[in-house]
């Protein structure tokens, strides 16, 4: 399906736009590579993981969708799913429909007919609903989240390419030896920090209070609540680099334009084309991003409640509002941290680009995709391990 595009597609056009619009680069990512191939699974599960990520922002002003998403149980989630691929469908068409003008207005797509256009959109809607499907068969007959094994896969699926355009670089041109030696020594470095930060969390002591039924004695039990140095995972990335070349691809759509229309957009353009304003723009909208998502993410006055319901306490602390400043408290002392690391992560393709001149790999080293790939890794070897261990009980 990656391979089937949809009519009227001019290569050279379409990589020009590839090159000129970095944020289609992300989106690129999220499908596996199909949006940069114009297929007809070119929006891949982008339109179900926007509901997905709509339905949980909106839950925090609706009442009713808050009771569902947190109900507890099989039953809330498999709702709240329902409702994310329900909502998907429309996404999908109107991202297909709104993807399609704007390549017909760029040169991408020639020689497209009313007709044609209809079944394009009609086909890509089916491809997200088919991606859809399949992860969900995944998720439920195979070991570990389908729609991550899906981004994964695509994400990966273009090491074979990168292997062979390494090999005749080298070829042509073996000085570079040296520069792929360093390439990959720093992509393993990153790689084990982007590993140990995933896993580092903060063990906050919990106790449970001891009761008495009868002539037994329940709880007394002492565990640990933890906190990860990240709650927030990839999100703030998608969200800096989404806000950051917005005013850039503004621009570049009245750069034609005259009078001050057409200035504002040249200056705007030559700000955010300058490396290093970039970067800190990057850097700081991702230490801001993380801060406002965990805040949206993370109910530290509803865990509380949950340890209260439980017996559960942290010693030295009392059960309710106490507790819930403690969480807070602990989770602003260690979320500058990992706020910090994902932002050198982001910036670690630029960074590396720079002092190597490698282009090719750039999953090993790219912000988003190095953090989606160790965490699918992480998430289905530990899936795998604790079901041979249930297998051995």
């Amino acid at each position: 399906m990656a391979g089937i595009p949809i009519p009227g597609v001019n290569p050279e056009e379409l990589k020009a736009f590839f090159e000129q619009f970095q944020v289609f680069g992300l989106f690129n990512v999220f499908t596996g590579g199909t949006m940069q191939n114009l297929s007809i699974v070119m929006l891949g599960l982008g339109p179900f993981i926007t509901s997905t990520v709509v339905l949980q922002l909106l839950s925090m002003i609706f009442p009713q969708l808050e009771r569902i998403y947190k109900e507890e149980g099989e039953a809330g989630r498999e709702k709240f799913n329902q409702l994310g691929r329900l909502l998907s469908i429309p996404l999908a068409f109107l991202q297909g429909y709104t993807m399609l003008t704007l390549f017909q207005k760029r040169g991408v797509l020639q020689n497209l007919t009313v007709s044609a256009s209809i079944a394009s959109v009609i086909s890509i809607t089916a491809g997200t609903v088919l991606l859809m499907w399949l992860s969900e068969i995944i998720s439920d007959k195979g070991i570990g989240n389908g729609t991550s094994l899906l981004i994964f896969a695509g994400i990966i699926s273009s090491f074979p390419q990168n292997i062979l355009q390494t090999y005749s670089g080298l070829q042509q041109d073996p000085s570079q030896t040296l520069s792929y030696v360093l390439f990959f020594i720093l992509s393993l470095f990153i790689i084990f920090a982007v590993v140990l930060t995933s896993q580092a969390k903060r063990n906050i002591p919990v106790s449970y209070a001891k009761r008495v039924r009868g002539r037994k004695v329940y709880g007394g039990a002492k565990t640990f609540l933890p906190l990860n140095l990240n709650p927030a995972g990839v999100m703030p990335i998608i969200f800096a680099l989404s806000l950051l070349t917005l005013p850039g691809m503004l621009a570049n759509f009245f750069l034609g334009a005259e009078g001050y229309v057409g200035k504002i957009a040249q200056q705007v353009s030559n700000l955010f084309a300058n490396p290093v304003i970039y970067s800190v723009f990057y850097f700081f909208l991702v230490l801001l991003f993380t801060f406002f998502y965990t805040l949206i993410i993370f109910d530290s006055e509803n865990i509380s409640q949950n340890l209260k319901n439980t017996g559960g306490f942290i010693p030295g602390y009392r059960p309710g509002k106490p507790t819930a400043k403690r969480l807070s408290f602990i989770l602003n002392r260690i979320l500058p941290i990992g706020a910090s690391f994902l932002g050198v992560i982001a910036l670690a393709p630029t960074i590396i680009g720079r002092l190597t001149g490698i282009m090719t790999f750039q999953f090993l080293v790219g912000g988003t995709s190095l953090l989606i790939l160790v965490n699918v890794v992480v998430e289905t070897y530990q899936e795998i391990k604790s079901f041979l261990q249930m297998q051995e009980l």
